[in-house]
């Protein structure tokens, strides 16, 4: 093979794992938890929607550690939108299976990603705030280290 050549493939190769390395969320931020995790405690996520027209697909992005007591998280979500009023809702996520095995992906904290709207219109462009708190029994809350929010474009 001449120099030529191998650097062509070398270059297109390089082009090939820069171009698949690229985030294509539209929104991705993460906040640590102030462990344990206090009932009155909230974390924020606010994020600009400037294009309104085209679907999103929004997701919760939870990281637990083995210490974690619960199959289940309740989550205690608000969204404030530009124009109308605060949404709230009520979301269970499921970080381990009936035998107590954690279904995120790790070893000793475990990644889930849990949809909340798939192919979701955004109502108006403008700034959206995000609340998430625990809903959990237990107060404070142990083992939940980081809550993340991420929102792409849907195909």
């Amino acid at each position: 093979m001449n120099k030529s050549r191998f650097r062509l493939l070398s270059a297109l190769w390089i082009l090939g794992l820069l171009l698949s390395c690229t985030n294509t969320a539209h929104y991705d931020s993460y906040q640590t938890i102030e462990n344990p995790w206090k009932k009155d405690k909230e974390y924020y996520f606010t994020y600009e929607i400037e294009d309104h027209t085209v679907p999103y697909r929004i997701s919760l992005e939870i990281r637990n550690n083995n210490f974690y007591p619960y199959q289940n998280l309740w989550l205690l979500c608000a969204e404030e939108c530009p124009v109308g009023p605060m949404v709230r809702d009520t979301i269970e996520c499921i970080l381990a299976d009936d035998y107590g095995k954690w279904k995120g992906r790790g070893i000793s904290i475990y990644h889930n990603t849990i949809p909340v709207r798939n192919r979701y219109l955004y109502p108006h462009k403008g700034q959206y705030t995000f609340c998430i708190r625990q809903g959990m029994r237990d107060e404070p809350l142990k083992g939940i280290e980081a809550i993340g929010l991420r929102i792409e474009k849907a195909e």
